[in-house]
């Protein structure tokens, strides 16, 4: 399968040939799981304090009846929180039922097989324009998908330069959708919750030193080298697809990864 290749100046250059990688069936199960399990592992274990909720001198009114109130611990002696219920989980303050324990295991593991073809569905997805567009991508004026320049663009390290380049491939549309977000209100705006970045174009390039320090000041916009490329970053909240920009010095890289299920397809055909 042929695409187009563009120059940094939105004009067609040539042909190249998309590696395999791209002829993978696309399986959002895989996907979604794959992502699921990756994720974990920057999660951070949780406990608590064998004593939280209970540092406090409370005892029930059982076995004696007749009072009027539920035989729910209460505060004895004096003070402003004399007679309140304490201790126990369903009361203010009190312990937690089934509080979150450090032994738990939350680093899920996943089949090294299992991780990589998902990887390579994950980048066969970003070839079909119709999966970008409904995620909410705007992609006006967008002919050929995957959308592939030229390996100039890895040499640009300022912003001034790469926001002419994203209006000449037609791709700054994408990055004003994320401008006009507005802020949440309500208790997450208490929470420390009142804005939300969402994703939007990734360059995927075979240096991303120079051109992650010009995408730094867009927002949603990520640079990541092809030997750095991971599920999270193709399909952000386990969910297809992502607008990507590839070079031609990443597509090469991209067509070295191989699996048993490549391998196989390259030995039917």
């Amino acid at each position: 399968m042929k695409t187009q290749t563009l120059s940094l100046t939105g004009t067609k250059q040539d042909e190249i040939e998309l590696p395999m990688v791209f002829s993978t069936p696309v399986n959002k199960d895989l996907i979604h799981r794959a992502f699921v399990n990756l994720d974990s592992h920057h999660y951070q274990r949780q406990g608590r304090m064998p004593s939280a909720g209970q540092n406090t001198v409370a005892a029930s009114n059982d076995p004696p009846t007749g009072h009027g109130q539920a035989r729910v611990a209460r505060i004895r002696g004096g003070g402003p929180r004399r007679g309140q219920a304490a201790k126990v989980a369903m009361v203010r303050g009190g312990r937690q039922a089934h509080p979150p324990t450090s032994e738990k295991i939350v680093y899920k593991k996943l089949n090294k097989q299992e991780k990589r073809l998902a990887l390579c569905s994950a980048i066969a997805a970003t070839a079909s324009k119709d999966l970008v567009s409904s995620r909410g991508h705007i992609i006006k004026g967008i002919e050929s998908f995957p959308v592939i320049v030229s390996d100039d663009i890895e040499k640009i390290s300022k912003a001034k330069e790469i926001s002419k380049v994203l209006s000449a491939l037609k791709l700054s549309g994408d990055i004003e959708r994320l401008e006009k977000r507005k802020a949440r209100s309500g208790r997450s705006s208490i929470r420390g919750r009142k804005t939300k970045t969402g994703k939007s174009i990734l360059f995927v390039t075979k240096d991303a030193k120079s051109l992650s320090k010009a995408c730094g000041a867009f927002l949603g916009v990520d640079v990541r080298a092809v030997s750095d490329l991971s599920i999270l970053d193709l399909a952000p909240g386990s969910s297809l697809v992502r607008l990507t920009v590839y070079t031609k010095g990443a597509i090469n890289e991209i067509g070295n990864l191989k699996s048993r299920h490549l391998e196989l397809m390259e030995a039917l055909q």
